[in-house]
């Protein structure tokens, strides 16, 4: 039977399960890749585990999130990661290499092969005929250990892809013309490949660019071929045996199709303060502009900022704007010092930053008080930025580098000159200096943990009832930034979790932390809306709740990772039957899951009374049976030991 790449990828990697759209699979991982905001978390995991050696063909460690050094925190955890790497058999990717996804794509990254990254964008390596996923990091770690991924069987979209790209149109238009399509949460249990006549035109790292941002549309990833187009770009670093073709065969059909005529397009840009809220760039153009960065896993190719500096040629930034570029690799930043495209950014007032995220996390470059910022980044969740009242919009390199030039939002086709022409070279200048292989024997290593660093709290099982307050109701949408910050304040105390439970839902409520210790270890809950945790795939969201005592969280629905992640910590997830159920709850009202423990073992249904309301309502799981043994033992790790509990 005829398939396309997607199932040709699945089927290549089922363990268990089969290809029924719904039904829960498991799925062979061949490369991991972690970061080190959540890195560290896996390492201690993996120690919990009493693991000996990596089991996977290739497993990465990236240092790229948390690279300011205000203090002994970040530092102390790049040694740790350093160390855990030589002992538990990964490869290291030292501070400053570079941003974890175009580096694995560069370095790694293979044809045919699965992926599973403790980062929600490690869907971008979806760009080069993988089938790569993001995950929680206890999953990365199970992963690592040789174990299956468990996922729902999704739904395969086929986007169509025809015409090229007009003049000032990029593959971030694309992107954003599917989120304007989709949404944040249109792509929740589904699968995005791209085929077509119009992937001529979009060069690998095109591809990247859409691959890394179906991330926001709550997709499980996209997929593209491994075609003539991929073979190029591995040529041109030196890696042209790590090619093979993938491609779909000539009848193969999806469960939905799409189509976008590429030459139709025109710029987007993403406004505050959602990736979805897509307009043409000419409904907002004029609005002044004080900040533009460029970079990003969202824009990480030589291309992105060849473009910007072949732009401020004849045209220097703004005096109102501070150009900021975040280099995506050491590889990069030497590529285009040696084409000539670093110095015309630094000639033309470009701020030059360290390869790495920057202020994609919020770590270093927030902006200033209720000004606007132009990004080519991938999110602009309220308070992403480091600056809490943000004002955030997400754009191509070109629009970006417009605003930079003009001083205000600006369509780049009204600037009156030619758009400039990159020719991609036929080969790079390679960089492997602060790429570090894994230790022969790693058994003699010792881990070196500094004194921020605290090994993973225990997990007490699911007691027979619940019983507590609701500590919070949130609206739709909410964001694990919004659950637990990220930026140079809180993502240093990430291997810490006691501490950063001190920034549970610091963005929404600074309330939270001291009322929930003030219930002195007792059970409490979270109400969220539709698409509860969507964004990075940070498991302290999780894992902080839990630490203050969150048994259940009861949502309208749930972001694919974040609620894989509460089943890994113990945390029940919820959802509504009615609307009319979640609007009646209040914050501070007091609930009752009489028979938590049994039902959840039963069946799908759960009762939950609210004392204060005096009402009683049913709220329904969607766990699998493991998933439910994972939540009854209190975590997963717990289950892999056998909990005597479950």
């Amino acid at each position: 039977m005829p398939q396309n790449v997607t199932q040709k990828l699945i089927a290549s990697h089922l363990l268990e399960g089969t290809m029924r759209e719904g039904e829960s699979i498991a799925l062979k991982i061949d490369q991991t890749l972690t970061q080190d905001a959540t890195g560290t978390m896996v390492m201690l995991e993996l120690e919990a585990m009493g693991l000996e050696r990596a089991r996977t063909e290739v497993s990465v460690q990236y240092v790229d999130h948390n690279l300011l050094q205000t203090d002994f925190k970040n530092a102390d955890d790049h040694l740790f990661l350093q160390s855990a790497c030589r002992r538990f058999g990964i490869w290291f990717s030292r501070p400053g290499n570079g941003v974890s996804h175009p580096v694995h794509m560069e370095h790694f990254g293979k044809p045919g092969r699965t992926l599973l990254g403790s980062d929600s964008h490690s869907c971008a390596a979806g760009s080069m005929g993988m089938l790569a996923i993001g995950a929680g990091g206890l999953e990365v770690a199970l992963a690592i250990a040789g174990e299956p991924f468990h996922v729902r069987m999704p739904r395969i979209v086929g986007v169509r892809l025809t015409g090229r790209l007009p003049d000032w149109v990029s593959a971030k238009d694309v992107i954003l013309e599917m989120l304007r399509r989709y949404d944040v949460s249109g792509g929740v249990g589904k699968i995005f490949e791209y085929y077509g006549d119009g992937l001529e035109g979009l060069s690998a790292m095109d591809r990247h660019v859409i691959a890394n941002m179906g991330a926001e549309l709550g997709a499980t990833t996209s997929v593209f071929p491994a075609d003539h187009v991929l073979r190029a770009f591995l040529a041109s670093r030196g890696r042209e045996e790590d090619w093979s073709e993938l491609l779909a065969d000539p009848a193969a059909d999806y469960d939905e199709e799409i189509e976008i005529d590429l030459a139709t397009l025109v710029p987007l840009i993403a406004c505050p303060s959602s990736p979805g809220n897509v307009v043409p760039v000419s409904e907002v153009a004029g609005r002044p502009v004080h900040q533009c960065v460029v970079g990003s896993s969202a824009n990480p190719g030589l291309r992105d900022f060849a473009i910007v500096a072949m732009m401020l040629e004849q045209h220097g930034v703004h005096a109102d704007v501070s150009l900021d570029v975040n280099p995506t690799s050491r590889q990069i930043l030497e590529n285009l010092a040696a084409l000539g495209y670093l110095g015309t950014l630094v000639h033309r007032g470009a701020r030059i930053h360290q390869a790495g995220c920057g202020g994609c996390i919020g770590m270093g470059e927030a902006p200033a008080t209720e000004s606007i910022s132009l990004r080519t980044m991938p999110r602009n969740f309220p308070g992403r930025s480091g600056t809490k009242e943000d004002k955030v919009y997400l754009c191509s390199p070109e629009t970006a580098a417009a605003a930079a030039i003009t001083g205000v939002i600006t369509d780049p086709r009204t600037l009156g000159f030619p758009y400039p022409q990159f020719k991609e070279p036929e080969r790079y200048l390679l960089n492997t200096e602060a790429l570090a292989p894994p230790a022969e024997d790693g058994r003699l290593v010792a881990l070196i943990k500094g004194p921020n660093i605290a090994s993973l709290p225990e997990f007490d099982p699911l007691p027979e009832a619940l019983a507590g307050p609701v500590l919070i109701k949130t609206g739709d949408n909410v964001s694990t930034d919004e659950i637990m910050p990220a930026g140079a304040k809180v993502l240093p105390l990430r291997s810490n979790i006691p501490e950063i439970s001190k920034f549970t839902f610091y963005q929404l409520d600074e309330s939270y932390y001291e009322r929930a210790m003030q219930l002195k270890g007792g059970a409490s809950f979270i109400v969220g809306g539709d698409n509860y945790g969507q964004g990075s795939s940070r498991e302290h969201a999780a894992l902080a709740p839990r630490y203050l005592g969150v048994r259940a969280v009861l949502a309208k629905s749930f972001a694919r990772i974040h609620w894989q992640n509460l089943c890994n910590f113990g945390i029940v997830p919820l959802t509504f039957d009615k609307d009319a159920d979640y609007e009646a709850i209040q914050p501070g009202d007091q609930l009752t899951m009489p028979g938590i423990r049994e039902e959840i073992q039963r069946g799908e249904s759960v009762t939950v009374v609210n004392a204060t309301q005096g009402s009683t309502f049913t709220m329904r799981h969607a766990m699998t049976p493991r998933q439910v043994q994972m939540v009854l033992a209190g975590s997963i790790i717990k289950m892999s030991r056998g909990s005597p509990q479950a």
